[in-house]
């Protein structure tokens, strides 16, 4: 069975954030997920993807960042991104949650591999959904020069028609930083699929699910 519940609010730089924790009849780990820059914690598409990952075991601890609570547009200072994600770790290892993965969906996820770096966070992974490698139509590997300083292992899921993700660019990132890179079948960045051609008979939240669940046997075997 899979609930959702809301945890104790957590204050960050003066701000109170609402937090969320899915979890499924077992849980044998906790990823600490971030939400995209235009949509907080209960986006239809981070419903579906903690619900997939529970029916696999995995919990996912969801939180709006400062500026989604307040309901500004403008998003958070990176210092105030990496000090919520810091926050949500300490939380979770409060409450026992670990083992622990950090990740989230486009911009969650960026802010996710910022806060490793510079809060030295220990956790078994990262999990990167549509992460926001350039601007659309601007291809670049700015957005990653802090990836030299990542010290765990890396999951990308990517969509193929993922406009923020040039897949040359993304597939070299992968391997300089030995990362886990996974296509989502025929995904945009805000995972739409076109039926017609989807390949997979399964939604993509399953897939995303079935591609986390092998990435987080594979570092929890690994301990």
């Amino acid at each position: 069975m899979i609930s959702t519940r809301d945890e104790q609010s957590l204050t960050v730089e003066g701000q109170e954030i609402s937090v969320c924790l899915t979890t499924g009849s077992t849980s044998r780990c906790t990823v600490i997920f971030g939400h995209g820059a235009g949509a907080g914690m209960r986006h239809t598409s981070l419903d579906a993807i903690a619900n997939a990952n529970a029916e696999l075991g995995i919990s996912t601890l969801r939180f709006n960042f400062p500026y989604m609570e307040a309901g500004r547009n403008r998003v958070d200072a990176l210092s105030v991104s990496t000090q919520t994600f810091k926050e949500l770790h300490s939380f979770a290892k409060a409450k026992g949650l670990d083992p622990l993965f950090l990740g989230g969906h486009s911009f969650g996820g960026r802010m996710s591999t910022h806060a490793v770096v510079e809060h030295n966070l220990v956790v078994e992974g990262l999990i990167l959904s549509s992460f926001p490698l350039h601007n659309p139509k601007k291809p670049s590997l700015d957005r990653a020069s802090h990836f030299e300083r990542i010290d765990c292992p890396i999951l990308f899921l990517i969509g193929t028609r993922d406009g923020m993700a040039n897949a040359d660019l993304i597939q070299q990132l992968a391997v300089r930083h030995q990362a886990t890179l996974k296509w989502l079948d025929t995904a945009d960045h805000g995972y739409k699929t076109l039926k017609r051609t989807r390949t997979r008979q399964d939604d993509v939240f399953r897939e995303i699910a079935e591609y986390t669940d092998a990435f987080v046997s594979d570092m929890l075997n690994q301990r």
